[in-house]
């Protein structure tokens, strides 16, 4: 999907809101846009409403909700899809699977961290979903924002809000990593799953640049804790 905007054209944007712990999610408003679709996962749905934020699309068994909150989601939303709460897919990788047939530019993930560790070990997983389908897939919470890349170079700048970089191997290995730019640069480096070497560097230039030559990084920028940011 395409939004025409004049001659132009601007990218199809989804936004999924998930059921995660609610002090972890952004403020969503400020991120809301007319290319922006938004979506709701089982209580996702009950935060957007509550925040005035229609969802296009709800997803979910629904079981982390009262039957009243789900009665009020089928009367807001009668295309809302319930599904059994035994079934193969966790309803965010529904969400993700319906978000990915819509051929968007970006997928970001609200309300995936925080909460069961088991879902937002899932959740990463779903950064996976996009490589093979030309889209972006990125998680975010109040604290970070986390992605997955192929192989390639790339520029980064630099981000006063979330100062710290690190960079992980999803696969066994991930060869060849170079980080420019950076306080702590690296050339032609080859990490393996489990090593911390990239874990918590910054840039000191606006814009830097990694790139690796083969397997599959997970960037994460991040910022420390402050309960009253």
């Amino acid at each position: 999907m395409i939004f025409k905007e004049g001659k132009g054209e601007r990218q199809l944007i989804i936004h999924i809101v998930a059921g995660g712990p609610p002090d972890l999610i952004p403020d969503l408003h400020a991120l809301e846009a007319e290319n922006v679709v938004w979506v709701g996962v089982d209580r996702g749905v009950t935060y957007l409403l509550e925040h005035n934020i229609q969802p296009f699309k709800a997803f979910g068994d629904f079981d982390s909700i009262t039957a009243e909150e789900l009665h009020d989601i089928k009367a807001q939303l009668p295309e809302a899809e319930v599904h059994p709460s035994e079934k193969d897919e966790t309803d965010t990788e529904i969400a993700v699977n319906w978000a990915l047939e819509q051929d968007p530019e970006i997928i970001r993930i609200f309300g995936g961290t925080g909460g069961r560790l088991d879902h937002f070990l899932g959740n990463i997983q779903l950064l996976l979903k996009g490589l093979d389908r030309g889209a972006l897939i990125e998680i975010h919470d109040v604290q970070n924002k986390l992605y997955a890349l192929r192989e390639g170079t790339y520029t980064i700048a630099k981000d006063c809000f979330l100062p710290f970089v690190s960079f992980m191997p999803i696969t066994p290995d991930v060869k060849g990593i170079t980080l420019k730019g950076f306080k702590y640069p690296l050339e032609k480096k080859h990490i393996r799953f489990g090593d911390t070497l990239c874990i918590s560097n910054e840039l000191e230039v606006e814009s830097g640049t990694f790139s690796f030559d083969e397997g599959i990084l997970m960037v994460i920028r991040s910022r420390d804790y402050h309960p009253l940011s």
